[in-house]
């Protein structure tokens, strides 16, 4: 284990100085943690290496991850120059100046990686000035990024990378580097075995912010409890951005949880949410959208439960509207479901663009004229309220088209008796024609 915290002495004797997730920092790829798909026995990275050729990669993970170090790690097992710059803080000239020195490192026989903190903060003119010296092979290619790479990288960028996506740290990983830090520091973490657990969860996923904390705990002589340790330590705020990946993806979540009839884990998701900073607003806009979408006439009343939940939030604002969208998930994951009328709706509009500009059957035109009348405006239509079962069967399809079903409800909820209404018609149009 003494491999494992190895560190490098400052020329000052400053070592001690140096933060405890610095000081922890892997030196090889075995002592890395949470990553094994990548850099295990079988991991794809460790097969690359194996293999003795090292594309250029886009490493793609959350806050914390190792996306950095495994950088640095995987230049110490190929012989290039590492070079790392951040997008935060670089420029075009800035790659200029990389691209130059990696052009005349590689005339005399040297390669260059490149690692590129936060590559996704280029735009895409800086991203393609990437495509020529990595397509070349003057440079190796390592970029970091907590954002989605398919949308915000170019293309042509991604299509000559590899992408790696790295896990957020569980808590065995975490509980992994407190161990560490413990052996580091030569005592264990004073804390209770509660309070130990609630440290792990405070870390949400993030190994830096973790050893940040037990470098925190470490300085005190009393042992902690969860009340303790809650006084000393603030808890990580939760990765959310309205505009990033994440917005995407927990409303994706809550969606499905709500489709998938799950109360429980819809109730969650709209927290984390509305927990991460998200607007109400546009919770509520979803809600009636899933309404629309998922429920339907399976709950004709779906919908306005769910305008009614978003006119109480307009006229009590946060938090106590927040209770009334709420109830409208609540009311939604435990509805019946159907999907028949979006089916439907979608279907309507293929065949409405593909059929062009038919005409509708004269016979239920109306003929204001006596021209009109002549060319058979409105000849032998039947009143419907007319007919036994208020019901003629005419045909109001274009004359030239085929009878179309796009709407065929599911015996559900209320659709159960829509679908008996439907089902009655079609046996008196059959009636009728015959």
């Amino acid at each position: 284990m003494a491999g494992l915290f190895e560190t490098l002495e400052d020329k000052d004797g400053s070592d001690e100085r140096r933060p405890l997730a610095d000081r922890l920092r892997p030196r090889t790829l075995d002592d890395m943690v949470g990553q094994d798909h990548l850099i295990g026995p079988e991991g794809t990275l460790r097969r690359l290496l194996a293999g003795g050729a090292l594309p250029s990669l886009i490493l793609w993970g959350p806050p914390g991850c190792g996306k950095t170090t495994l950088a640095r790690l995987l230049a110490g097992q190929t012989d290039l120059h590492f070079e790392q710059i951040s997008a935060i803080f670089s420029g075009v000239a800035d790659l200029k100046k990389v691209f130059e020195s990696a052009r005349l490192r590689r005339k005399n026989g040297k390669g260059t990686l490149l690692f590129v903190d936060e590559i996704h903060r280029f735009n895409k003119s800086q991203q393609d000035a990437f495509l020529p010296v990595v397509e070349d092979g003057t440079i190796t290619l390592i970029g970091a990024t907590t954002e989605n790479p398919s949308f915000e990288l170019n293309a042509a960028l991604l299509s000559r990378c590899r992408i790696c996506v790295l896990n957020r740290l569980d808590g065995t990983a975490i509980d992994a580097l407190l161990h560490r830090a413990e052996t580091l520091n030569d005592r264990p973490l004073p804390l209770e075995s509660a309070a130990r657990d609630a440290l792990i969860a405070m870390a949400d996923g993030d190994g830096r912010y973790a050893l940040n904390m037990a470098e925190q705990v470490l300085s005190q002589t009393d042992r902690l409890d969860v009340a303790g340790l809650s006084a000393l330590v603030s808890r990580r705020a939760p990765l959310y951005d309205k505009s990033d990946d994440s917005h995407y993806n927990l409303i994706s979540a809550l969606h499905k949880a709500v489709r998938g009839s799950d109360a429980d884990a819809a109730l969650y998701w709209f927290a984390r949410m509305l927990a991460g900073g998200e607007d109400p607003r546009f919770l509520a806009r979803r809600l009636t959208r899933m309404a629309s979408e998922d429920i339907g006439l399976a709950d004709p009343q779906a919908l306005s439960v769910c305008l009614s939940a978003w006119e109480v939030y307009e006229r009590l604002g946060s938090p106590e509207g927040e209770l009334a969208l709420a109830e409208a998930l609540v009311y939604l994951a435990t509805a019946p479901k159907s999907n028949a009328v979006y089916k439907a709706y979608k279907s309507a509009v293929i065949a409405a663009k593909e059929t062009g500009s038919l005409a509708p059957p004269k016979h239920i035109l109306n003929a204001p004229t006596g021209l009109m009348k002549d060319l058979g405006y409105g000849a032998e239509y039947q009143y419907d309220h007319d007919m036994p079962d208020a019901f003629s069967g005419q045909n109001y399809f274009p004359d030239d088209m085929k009878r179309a079903v796009f709407y065929d409800p599911p015996a559900r909820g209320f659709e159960r008796e829509i679908k008996k209404r439907l089902d009655y018609w079609e046996k008196l149009r059959e009636k009728s024609m015959s």
